[in-house]
């Protein structure tokens, strides 16, 4: 019987060591599983904070080149102009297209920099007309 013990005690240290064994594998496992996935989503929101930036700055870029645009109209404003002539038809698609880039930047950016926009379209829209 005391063989039979020894035996038992020897297989039932050896469950022991495989169950053991086998629940720090699954948990090293899983905490890297878990490492993983949080590596990834922070990977994502970099590439989308990246995208999002890229849009801001392309969005700024048009706002400023159209604005330049505008302002070049006021400068070239003819001392008397009509409904249908060539200036008045071209600084009105210039300033169609800035008022929809002034747009854009409030859906975009925060309240301040769209006023800070608003403001100054304001202001060159006064100065074109």
């Amino acid at each position: 019987m005391t063989a039979m013990s020894g035996q038992v005690w020897v297989s039932l240290i050896s469950l022991g060591g495989v169950v053991l064994g086998g629940s720090l594998s699954y948990l090293v496992q899983h905490r890297t599983q878990l490492s993983a996935e949080r590596a990834e989503q922070q990977r994502q929101q970099i590439a989308l904070s990246e995208a999002r930036r890229g849009e801001r700055l392309a969005l700024l870029e048009r706002f400023i080149e159209v604005g330049a645009e505008a302002e070049r109209s006021a400068f070239s404003r003819p001392s008397e102009w009509e409904d249908t002539d060539a200036w008045f038809l071209t600084t009105r698609d210039v300033m169609n297209r800035l008022w929809v880039a002034e747009r854009l930047i409030r859906i975009q950016f925060p309240l301040p920099v769209h006023d800070a926009a608003r403001a100054y379209f304001l202001d060159l829209n006064r100065t074109v007309w």
